[in-house]
């Protein structure tokens, strides 16, 4: 999905996974791991901050290199393996950028000088790429004892690598981008869920990104903490991205089936002729609703909604109108829908509270918050995800909790099963193209399913 801010309300398995987009990395808490996602902050271990010296073969440098009178080959010697054998081969120093490392510490490992520091990065607004590395970048340098640097290459991202090399002349340097594109290719994962969402991924052969992903996609039909049951299964189609025929990563899913308690929800990935992508179910339905069904990670349902409810602290009768969510001190709390800030400030027993105006019918409440997010305040509009608070317990509370709101017309309804208003659907215009780009998967999404059954069946 490419809402913005993206919702990540990802839940794994009988228990939450943190959410990366707030800023906490991933905690896999229902696989009883910690899984940090890339973090391009953090101190890499030792092992991968050494420099190592090695030599490579360099295509490019053999096409633009002068050689000097080269021997002549054997008249038995094969063409190509001629060619192979007098392609220069150039000293590369392979650096590894540390922690709190610049292009000069960089440079000063390998024996240059912050002139040569300030001649690359002026060299073009390519080369200031090099004034933003993070830990486990790298950096190839080619540096001989009379000429100094001779080349720098550097990986921007998969596709992309910045070369950078002196001028015929010398003094200043010039640059250029390589680029080399990568293979696409289709895979396909099938799992069954035993204990958690992740546990099922893992085996299956997905990642910890597309494990999230999916379970982004289907969050807001599925209650990932509360909603999965053991043999509840999922059918993943993906792609994988290759460069020289080595897979380099992962890519976007492509269609997706999740069965949860015997319903059966499906995604199609489109982008539009704008550029706009999304996951739509097979009739161009957005599987975005307008609101996040649960507006934080936790770990349990304290006290559901309960119109007769007594109150743990009073001992009456007194209707609980929302959802309580257990919780961590500081777990941040998510706007549920795009709306304005009508309240934001302490509110009685509830405690400090946020309270969201979405359009005319709808409104959202958030108590019992230990702090506000900064930089909002009273009339400011926030969009779905963005971080608004932070879970505490102040007010007539017993235990650090979200206590969550949710009213369409004034009137309280249970948030957890209250139905969502939907996304914008398809634009008209591309229901042809969608249809067309989208067949394909489906197809075969029911095969899979047929094969499944048959083989059930057996």
């Amino acid at each position: 999905m490419t809402a913005s801010p993206r919702h990540r309300r990802h839940f794994l398995g009988q228990r939450p996974v943190r959410n990366a987009l707030l800023g906490v990395g991933v905690l896999l808490v229902g696989a009883g791991l910690l899984l940090p996602l890339g973090d391009a902050t953090s101190t890499l271990p030792a092992a991968d901050t050494q420099q190592i010296t090695l030599r490579l073969s360099d295509p490019a440098a053999a096409a633009t290199a002068r050689p000097s009178q080269p021997a002549p080959a054997p008249a038995s010697a094969n063409p190509v393996n001629t060619a192979e054998s007098q392609a220069p081969t150039i000293d590369w120093q392979r650096l590894r950028v540390r922690s709190g490392d610049n292009l000069a510490a960089v440079f000063k490992r390998a024996g240059l000088t912050a002139r040569d520091v300030h001649e690359v990065v002026n060299a073009s607004d390519e080369a200031t790429r090099l004034t933003r590395l993070y830990p486990g970048d790298e950096i190839l340098l080619h540096i001989t004892a009379d000429s100094g640097l001779q080349r720098l290459r550097y990986e921007i991202d998969d596709t992309r690598t910045l070369v950078v090399e002196p001028t015929p002349a010398g003094g200043t340097y010039t640059t250029r981008i390589e680029t080399r594109e990568l293979e696409r290719r289709v895979a396909v994962a099938e799992g069954r869920i035993n204990t958690s969402l992740y546990h099922a991924g893992a085996e299956a052969g997905l990642d910890d990104r597309l494990i999230m992903e999916l379970a982004g996609i289907f969050g807001w039909d599925i209650d990932f903490a509360l909603d999965i049951r053991r043999n509840d299964r999922f059918t993943v189609i993906y792609e994988t991205l290759f460069r020289d025929g080595e897979k380099v990563r992962n890519g976007r899913i492509l269609a997706a089936e999740f069965v949860n308690r015997g319903d059966r929800f499906r995604a199609l990935r489109f982008e539009d002729a704008d550029g706009r992508s999304d996951y739509y179910t097979p009739e161009g339905r957005s599987m975005r609703k307008a609101f996040l069904r649960t507006p934080t990670d936790f770990t349990r349902v304290s006290s559901e909604f309960n119109p007769n409810r007594v109150h743990p602290i009073y001992g009456t009768e007194r209707p609980h109108v929302g959802t309580d969510y257990a919780a961590p001190p500081g777990t941040p709390i998510v706007a549920a829908g795009d709306g304005k800030i009508i309240h934001r400030g302490r509110k009685g027993g509830y405690g400090n509270t946020v309270i969201l105006q979405h359009g005319t019918r709808y409104t959202t409440l958030y108590a019992h918050m230990r702090r506000f997010a900064s930089g909002q305040s009273t009339g400011d509009r926030v969009q779905q995800g963005e971080v608004i608070g932070y879970v505490g317990s102040t007010g007539l509370s017993t235990g650090p909790h979200l206590h969550y709101e949710f009213r369409v017309d004034g009137v309280h309804r249970n948030p957890r099963t209250v139905e969502l208003p939907t996304a914008e659907p398809l634009d008209r215009r591309y229901q042809a193209d969608f249809r067309a780009s989208t067949d394909a998967w489906i197809a075969r999404l029911d095969r899979m399913s047929q094969t499944r059954i048959a083989q059930a069946s057996d």
